[in-house]
């Protein structure tokens, strides 16, 4: 009993009040969602009258979608930074920044070995060479081959959030967001103004538990996509979060992303895209590092096998 008694009196412990961070530092990896202005995860309660936060994130991905009209296999890696600044109570901006690119991450291999320990079947992956990077279609006369290093996303953002509520326990927040993403060349030539708005609902009933939720839309003129397939004007966006923080400096997450087809297309891909994410966070003083697995269910076709993330964020300022 000895070794067990300190684990127990740490669990029944009271926790400093400390930063709330809220969900994982993570965007959508579905290989269409990806594409675009998609609404993320954010915390419900934003940040003090002149505080200031930062943040900067890389994620590696390793994209499988095989369907009877349309195949993608390959890798897509991104960087992510962005800056926050709330000029007066009850408001905040961010101004943000992705870039995202075809890179052989290898993840491959580490994919097989997931699904083989889970259980989880291969849909086909195992018949073909690994780190491809391929996108086929006969019905669309698509065929790209060996498009590493190609750029995939190059887009700038902004978002402008508003607190309505900020309570012990609850917090509700809505937030508009417009995005210009332009990649100059390449077989994912694109230049388009996209838009977003979403409402994030924060539920903290103590220090050790909270919970979040997040409704969101985002609209772009109609275009092309990956290969030429057209997308969706409008998409929708839902998703969970909990957090459970056992010590000072450590926490758990797990959540679930919801994301609505993003093309009519190709009757798989407009399927909905669920990701499930699976988070540790470690606290410091003024900031938090945090690892992220993500892995898709449910619908095999629509979306990565598996990514993860590895992110910084930091705060400063009054508050």
């Amino acid at each position: 009993m000895r070794p067990i008694l300190p684990l127990m009196l740490l669990a029944l412990a009271p926790l400093a009040m400390a930063e709330d961070y809220g969900p994982l530092l993570v965007k959508a990896q579905s290989p269409m969602q990806a594409q675009s202005l998609t609404p993320m995860m954010r915390n419900a309660q934003q940040l003090a009258a002149g505080q200031w936060a930062y943040s900067v994130s890389a994620t590696a991905a390793s994209v499988w979608a095989e369907t009877p009209d349309y195949m993608m296999d390959y890798y897509h890696n991104s960087l992510d930074v962005a800056l926050r600044y709330a000029p007066a109570e009850r408001w905040e901006l961010e101004l943000g920044y992705q870039y995202r690119f075809a890179a052989d991450n290898g993840l491959d291999s580490l994919t097989a070995g997931f699904h083989d320990f889970f259980g989880i079947p291969q849909n086909g992956r195992d018949q073909v060479p690994k780190h491809r990077f391929h996108v086929s279609s006969e019905k669309y006369g698509v065929l790209l081959e060996d498009f590493e290093g190609e750029t995939l996303t190059n887009m700038v953002s902004g978002y402008l959030g508003y607190q309505w509520l900020d309570h012990a326990r609850h917090a509700l927040s809505t937030g508009v967001g417009l995005s210009y993403n332009h990649v100059n060349s390449g077989p994912f030539e694109v230049s388009s103004f996209e838009q977003l708005a979403q409402v994030n609902y924060r539920f903290a009933p103590s220090e050790r538990h909270r919970a979040y939720v997040t409704l969101g839309a985002s609209h772009r003129g109609e275009g092309q996509t990956i290969g030429g397939i057209g997308i969706n004007d409008w998409a929708f966006m839902y998703g969970v979060a909990y957090q459970y923080r056992f010590h000072p400096n450590h926490s758990l997450m797990l959540e679930y992303h919801g994301y609505s087809g993003e093309t009519d297309d190709v009757e798989e891909l407009d399927s909905v895209s669920h990701e499930v994410l699976l988070g540790y966070r470690y606290h410091l003083d003024n900031g938090a590092i945090e690892l992220t697995m993500i892995e898709n269910v449910f619908n095999m076709d629509n979306s990565t096998d598996i990514a993860f993330t590895l992110g910084y964020r930091g705060r400063f300022g009054p508050g």
